[in-house]
Protein backbone atom coordinates (compact mmCIF):
# COMPACT_ATOMS: atom_id res chain seq x y z
CA UNK A 1 0.00 0.00 0.00
CA UNK A 2 1.36 3.37 -0.85
CA UNK A 3 1.08 6.01 1.95
CA UNK A 4 3.17 9.03 0.34
CA UNK A 5 5.28 9.82 3.43
CA UNK A 6 8.21 11.25 3.01
CA UNK A 7 11.00 11.77 6.14
CA UNK A 8 11.52 14.55 7.11
CA UNK A 9 14.09 16.95 8.89
CA UNK A 10 13.67 19.69 11.80
CA UNK A 11 15.91 22.11 12.20
CA UNK A 12 16.17 25.40 14.46
CA UNK A 13 15.81 28.37 12.39
CA UNK A 14 17.62 31.81 12.30
CA UNK A 15 15.08 33.25 14.88
CA UNK A 16 14.05 32.03 18.28
CA UNK A 17 11.26 29.69 18.12
CA UNK A 18 10.84 28.80 14.51
CA UNK A 19 11.35 25.18 13.84
CA UNK A 20 11.95 24.67 9.70
CA UNK A 21 11.10 21.19 7.78
CA UNK A 22 12.42 20.36 4.83
CA UNK A 23 12.47 16.82 3.11
CA UNK A 24 15.58 15.50 1.12
CA UNK A 25 13.24 13.92 -1.05
CA UNK A 26 11.39 16.58 -2.18
CA UNK A 27 13.74 19.89 -1.74
CA UNK A 28 10.80 21.74 -3.39
CA UNK A 29 8.56 21.53 0.08
CA UNK A 30 10.15 23.01 2.53
CA UNK A 31 8.28 25.05 5.16
CA UNK A 32 8.29 26.64 8.69
CA UNK A 33 6.72 26.99 12.23
CA UNK A 34 6.06 28.48 15.52
CA UNK A 35 6.46 25.20 16.95
CA UNK A 36 6.55 21.95 16.51
CA UNK A 37 2.76 21.47 15.80
CA UNK A 38 2.43 23.73 13.31
CA UNK A 39 5.59 23.07 11.87
CA UNK A 40 4.16 19.68 11.36
CA UNK A 41 0.44 20.91 9.62
CA UNK A 42 2.98 23.22 7.17
CA UNK A 43 5.35 20.46 6.27
CA UNK A 44 2.11 18.05 5.30
CA UNK A 45 0.91 21.07 3.21
CA UNK A 46 4.24 22.06 1.83
CA UNK A 47 5.14 18.41 1.08
CA UNK A 48 1.30 17.87 -0.73
CA UNK A 49 1.28 20.78 -3.03
CA UNK A 50 5.04 20.18 -3.86
CA UNK A 51 4.10 16.29 -5.28
CA UNK A 52 1.13 17.42 -6.57
CA UNK A 53 2.99 20.31 -9.29
CA UNK A 54 5.70 17.54 -9.43
CA UNK A 55 2.70 15.62 -11.10
CA UNK A 56 1.56 18.95 -12.94
CA UNK A 57 4.58 19.19 -14.86
CA UNK A 58 4.71 15.80 -15.89
CA UNK A 59 7.12 14.41 -13.17
CA UNK A 60 7.01 11.28 -11.69
CA UNK A 61 6.96 11.10 -7.90
CA UNK A 62 10.35 10.81 -6.00
CA UNK A 63 10.70 7.33 -4.10
CA UNK A 64 10.90 8.00 -0.12
CA UNK A 65 14.41 7.26 0.75
CA UNK A 66 14.23 4.76 4.30
CA UNK A 67 16.10 8.52 5.79
CA UNK A 68 16.18 8.63 9.87
CA UNK A 69 13.67 11.60 9.82
CA UNK A 70 10.32 12.04 11.12
CA UNK A 71 7.97 10.47 8.29
CA UNK A 72 5.27 13.46 6.70
CA UNK A 73 2.32 12.40 4.68
CA UNK A 74 0.21 14.98 3.40
CA UNK A 75 -3.49 16.09 4.45
CA UNK A 76 -5.98 13.05 2.96
CA UNK A 77 -7.41 14.92 0.33
CA UNK A 78 -4.13 15.46 -1.52
CA UNK A 79 -2.85 12.02 -1.20
CA UNK A 80 -6.07 11.12 -2.22
CA UNK A 81 -5.60 13.11 -5.37
CA UNK A 82 -1.98 11.78 -6.21
CA UNK A 83 -3.44 8.25 -5.44
CA UNK A 84 -5.89 9.40 -8.40
CA UNK A 85 -2.99 11.18 -10.53
CA UNK A 86 -0.87 8.02 -10.43
CA UNK A 87 -3.41 5.49 -10.56
CA UNK A 88 -4.85 7.44 -14.28
CA UNK A 89 -1.22 7.13 -15.60
CA UNK A 90 -0.43 3.68 -15.31
CA UNK A 91 -4.39 2.84 -15.92
CA UNK A 92 -3.32 4.07 -19.46
CA UNK A 93 -6.88 5.05 -20.17
CA UNK A 94 -8.36 8.22 -22.04
CA UNK A 95 -10.15 11.33 -19.88
CA UNK A 96 -13.38 10.30 -22.37
CA UNK A 97 -12.79 6.71 -21.20
CA UNK A 98 -12.70 7.60 -17.39
CA UNK A 99 -15.45 10.12 -17.67
CA UNK A 100 -17.73 7.01 -19.82
CA UNK A 101 -16.66 4.89 -16.70
CA UNK A 102 -17.46 7.76 -14.69
CA UNK A 103 -21.09 8.40 -16.33
CA UNK A 104 -19.79 12.51 -16.11
CA UNK A 105 -18.84 14.52 -18.69
CA UNK A 106 -15.13 14.75 -19.70
CA UNK A 107 -14.87 18.54 -19.03
CA UNK A 108 -15.71 17.29 -15.43
CA UNK A 109 -12.96 14.94 -15.79
CA UNK A 110 -10.42 17.13 -16.68
CA UNK A 111 -11.05 19.30 -13.66
CA UNK A 112 -11.08 15.99 -11.62
CA UNK A 113 -7.81 15.35 -12.89
CA UNK A 114 -6.57 18.75 -12.49
CA UNK A 115 -3.60 18.81 -9.72
CA UNK A 116 -4.27 22.00 -9.08
CA UNK A 117 -8.02 21.96 -8.64
CA UNK A 118 -9.93 21.05 -5.35
CA UNK A 119 -11.89 17.45 -5.34
CA UNK A 120 -14.07 16.03 -3.17
CA UNK A 121 -12.79 12.78 -1.42
CA UNK A 122 -15.90 10.84 -2.58
CA UNK A 123 -15.41 12.13 -6.08
CA UNK A 124 -11.53 11.34 -6.00
CA UNK A 125 -12.81 7.70 -4.16
CA UNK A 126 -15.06 6.89 -7.14
CA UNK A 127 -12.62 7.92 -10.16
CA UNK A 128 -10.13 5.65 -8.23
CA UNK A 129 -12.61 2.67 -8.00
CA UNK A 130 -13.68 2.83 -11.86
CA UNK A 131 -9.90 2.21 -12.78
CA UNK A 132 -9.94 -0.68 -10.77
CA UNK A 133 -8.31 0.02 -7.44
CA UNK A 134 -9.55 1.00 -3.94
CA UNK A 135 -8.41 4.40 -1.99
CA UNK A 136 -7.86 3.35 1.76
CA UNK A 137 -7.66 5.67 4.42
CA UNK A 138 -5.19 5.32 7.17
CA UNK A 139 -5.35 6.38 11.07
CA UNK A 140 -1.74 6.61 13.54
CA UNK A 141 -1.07 8.72 16.33
CA UNK A 142 -0.69 12.37 15.76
Amino acid sequence: MKTYRYPATFEAGEEPGIIVVSFADVPEAITEGDDAEQAMENAADALGHALLAYLRLGRSLPRPSKGDGTMIAPPADIVAKLALLETFEAAGITRTELARRLGKDEKQVRRILDPMHGTDIATLEAAISAMGKRLVIGLEAA
